[in-house]
């Protein structure tokens, strides 16, 4: 795990490659997080990670590492890779999920270890519950400066509670409270998001436009007599924001019930995964979905069990459909699927 790992995307022209939309809604205590992830590869696992383990994140090109022992266990989605999941949702109800942000700037380099983005995400599920918990983990660790990919967050928690996070002029920049007016984060940063949706000027503006779709959706929603089930309506609003063939992934967080529905651009029937299902002691066994096969309904038990080969498999399918546009080496494609072998109970 002393590697050195870098990640390096080469990017697009195509708007609708980056054009992630994600939102949260409550409405009478039911509370539910929506996730479209549009991009080039559609490859990917569904993973519980488990409680109680030791970990060491992989090295950067910008800093020293930081070890932990997972709190929580978790479910998430991973395109590269066991342990460096693009989002997920742990067991005490906390969600995090990235999108692309042009402007970001990551902290330069000081005497906090530095992690890759994808990891960050699974060290805040591992050891975060509420988004303050998420937040404050800025005085102790940061995000690569090099190698990294430029990203932003959403996350919210169980109480309830939404937050943006940004990395602007090498700050976190983050909206929560009276501060986050809608909690909707597209793929421009929140403020020009904000401002957009006040003044109507989208002006054609793809991430803006879809800003706005989702936040007139959840107003008319939560203003209206509209009996629909949240979750139901959550998917009407990623259908309404999505971007064609590159929407592979459309996701539905019940964090109330702690739940998870979703569906793929090629499986199109809604799965469900329940967190009661799993045991997440250190001394069961992860189990992982592929994402691209057929199903319906509760999949828990068609989980299989997690394995080397699966990772590898997924890595590099991704990595391959993938290389037109992104680069990732061998070497890096070998630490990614091998990452998760090493990690043992504390």
């Amino acid at each position: 795990m002393k590697k050195i790992f870098a990640l390096s995307f080469l990017i697009l022209s195509s708007i609708y490659i980056l054009a992630c939309t994600t939102f949260f809604i409550n409405k009478n205590g039911q509370m539910v997080f929506g996730r479209n992830y549009d991009w080039i590869t559609d490859a990917g696992i569904v993973c519980t990670n488990l409680r109680g383990l030791a970990k060491t994140s992989m090295k950067t090109e910008n800093g020293e590492t930081i070890s932990w022992t997972s709190q929580y266990g978790s479910i998430t989605f991973n395109q590269y890779g066991k342990e460096f999941p693009t989002g997920g949702m742990n067991e005490k109800g906390l969600v995090v999920e990235l999108m692309w942000l042009d402007e970001t700037k990551y902290p330069s380099s000081d005497n906090r270890p530095a992690v890759g983005v994808l990891q960050w995400i699974q060290y805040q599920l591992d050891n975060s519950a509420t988004i303050d918990e998420v937040i404050a983990t800025d005085k102790k660790l940061r995000i690569s400066a090099t190698g990294t990919t430029p990203l932003h967050y959403l996350i919210a928690d169980a109480k309830g509670n939404v937050a943006t996070i940004e990395f602007l002029n090498g700050k976190m920049v983050v909206h929560k409270g009276n501060d986050l007016i809608v909690p909707v984060l597209t793929n421009n940063n929140y403020d020009e998001s904000v401002s957009a949706y006040k003044n109507s000027s989208a002006n054609g503006n793809n991430s803006l436009e879809r800003f706005s779709q989702a936040c007139n959706m959840i107003k008319q929603f939560k203003a209206g007599d509209n009996n629909k089930p949240l979750v139901d309506f959550a998917f009407d609003i990623l259908g309404e924001v999505a971007q064609g063939n590159f929407t592979k992934w459309s996701i539905v967080y019940d964090i109330t019930n702690k739940s998870i529905q979703f569906k793929t651009n090629r499986f199109r029937e809604i799965k469900t995964v329940n967190f009661s299902s799993f045991d997440f002691s250190c001394t069961s066994t992860a189990k992982v979905w592929d994402m691209n096969q057929s199903g319906n309904g509760i999949i828990n038990s068609l989980f299989d069990n997690f394995a080397p080969a699966i990772n590898k498999r997924i890595v590099e399918t991704a990595a391959k459909e993938s290389e037109d546009r992104v680069f990732i080496s061998q070497q890096n494609r070998e630490f990614l699927w091998q990452y998760a072998s090493e990690i043992k109970c504390k």
